[in-house]
Order: C-alpha cells, then structure tokens, then sequence
C-alpha cells in the first residue's frame, strides 16, 4: 500500500514580475507542477505575458 502524506509533486502558480510595474489592469498566471525534492526554493520561468504581448519571468508565488 502506498504511503499516505505529503507527496514530491507539488502544483504551484507563476505570476509574472514585470506587470505589477506595467501600471496594466489585470495577472498573468500560469500554474505548473514541480518536483518539492529536485526543487526546493521557489521557480522562476519564462513565460509568455498575453497583456504585454512577450515572454517576461514569471515566479512561483506562494
């Protein structure tokens, strides 16, 4: 039987860095799922942005 409790797969949501400077209404988001074990600090990926129209960092937020 499989062990019960907190697995190493874990969902997390990006959010991007540059649009809170933008001054534009409303979030990029994207939610992804990572490895707890392979990486444990929080990710930073490229990702498109559809508001701004290009890829900007987008970082895990809690």
């Amino acid at each position: 039987m499989a062990k019960k409790g907190k697995g190493n797969r874990v969902q997390v949501i990006l959010e991007c860095t540059e649009h809170k400077e933008s001054g534009m209404p409303g979030t990029s988001r994207y939610i992804t799922v990572k490895n707890r074990k392979n990486t444990p600090d929080r990710m930073e990926l490229k990702k498109y942005n559809p508001i701004l129209k290009r890829s900007t960092v987008h970082r895990e937020i809690k």
